[in-house]
């Protein structure tokens, strides 16, 4: 990736970003023991004119996924092995993952397509020791050949079983807390594909169930089936479309709700601007909105995060979080990051507050200045596009 414009630098935090990843990225580099790196996380720092507290005390404040309960924001660990480069290396990644546990974290997302398989196992080896103090999710939902995905979907049962026994002996785990069907199969009924998960709860290989990108029927007909406990799809500042009827849904059925591209792929945080340019090999490169002239459009959105940022005097990225949180208390996101400044500067925004009257505020500054292109490039990959396929 090409990144023309610098990213701005929060003040007053003591030490420039830079730097402060700089004594992070060499420890990590170095193998420093993980005390060493959790050194380098602040637990509490000046942001214009607030003190943003990164301590256990904010972090630990649980939330509840149905009838699990977990860290009021989790890690999304996806970007340790795909998608986003540079990818940051094995130890340097479960070291993070390590500092977010001990810095109260208990809520981690994996998938058996991130890689592929890699990052199941770089999660698993990463929790081992703390096992019973922590949540583990992973999906299935994807075809393989070789050992590399096809790009089709397959949910079909005996599939979904050989998936589980393959996550199971990745996650070095016994049983998997949270599984997620990916992405809805048009092949497959959503029932049978409950039915097979529900087989799996009986043989004490899941705990429970999860739908990532769900459309209002397929969420509906899985939790007859099956008690839904999360749902996971796209959220954030950029893309509001589970404000319709999934949100409405999740809090009717009492369905937790798991934003993924919480921060947007990082455009929330900043660090892009209209000079940015993806290389092909990044997978930003292939999302509508982040094509150049789009990019360059966007910037006024971006402008009115950045002033109401500014205004509790917070970054831009725990301002994102902060907002996905107040929207609702069985909201948990799950961003994700492969560097211990932006673990601290994540989990920071567990300790904003936003008054009602405020969020009223921000959506009407928010309506002001409309998201410019797509979030994808083919309609037909969303919830809405496969629901519409199976009718």
């Amino acid at each position: 990736m090409n990144e023309n414009s610098k990213p701005s630098s929060p003040q007053g935090l003591g030490m420039s970003r830079r730097d402060l990843l700089s004594v992070a990225g060499t420890a990590l580099a170095a193998s420093v023991p993980l005390a060493a790196i959790s050194q380098s996380l602040p637990t509490g720092r000046s942001v214009g004119a607030a003190s943003v507290s990164t301590s256990p005390t904010d972090i630990s404040r649980t939330r509840r996924l149905g009838a699990l309960e977990v860290s009021s924001i989790g890690l999304g660990c996806m970007s340790a092995s795909a998608y986003f480069l540079p990818l940051p290396g094995r130890q340097r990644m479960i070291a993070v993952i390590r500092a977010a546990v001990e810095h109260g974290v208990t809520f981690f997302d994996t998938a058996e397509i991130y890689g592929p398989f890699v990052n199941e196992e770089l999660v698993g080896e990463a929790l081992a020791p703390f096992r019973n103090e922590v949540t583990i999710a992973t999906k299935f939902g994807f075809a393989y050949q070789d050992g590399k995905p096809t790009g089709a979907r397959n949910s079909r049962p005996e599939h979904i079983r050989q998936a589980v026994d393959g996550s199971l002996k990745r996650l070095k785990v016994d049983v998997i807390d949270l599984l997620y069907q990916h992405r809805v199969d048009p092949d497959v009924p959503i029932e049978d594909v409950a039915g097979t998960v529900k087989d799996l709860v009986k043989a004490g290989k899941v705990k429970h169930f999860g739908l990532s990108e769900p459309g209002p029927n397929t969420l509906r007909r899985a939790h007859a089936e099956l008690t839904v406990a999360a749902v996971q799809n796209e959220y954030s500042f950029m893309e509001r479309s589970p404000e319709g009827d999934i949100l409405s849904i999740c809090e009717e059925l009492g369905i937790g709700f798991v934003p993924w591209g919480p921060v947007a792929r990082g455009f929330l945080t900043g660090r892009f601007g209209e000079g940015t340019r993806f290389g092909s090999d990044d997978h930003r490169s292939t999302i509508p909105r982040f094509l150049p002239d789009n990019m360059k459009a966007n910037m006024a959105f971006f402008g009115v995060v950045s002033r109401w940022a500014e205004r509790k005097g917070v970054t831009t990225a725990q301002f994102s979080l902060a907002w996905l949180m107040a929207q609702k208390p069985w909201i948990v996101p799950i961003p994700g990051t492969t560097d211990p400044w932006h673990l601290a500067e994540n989990l920071g925004a567990a300790a904003v507050r936003l008054t009602a009257d405020e969020l009223r505020q921000i959506a009407a500054d928010l309506a002001q200045a409309p998201v410019v292109g797509p979030r994808v490039s083919n309609p037909a990959t969303t919830h809405n596009g496969v629901e519409a396929r199976r009718r």
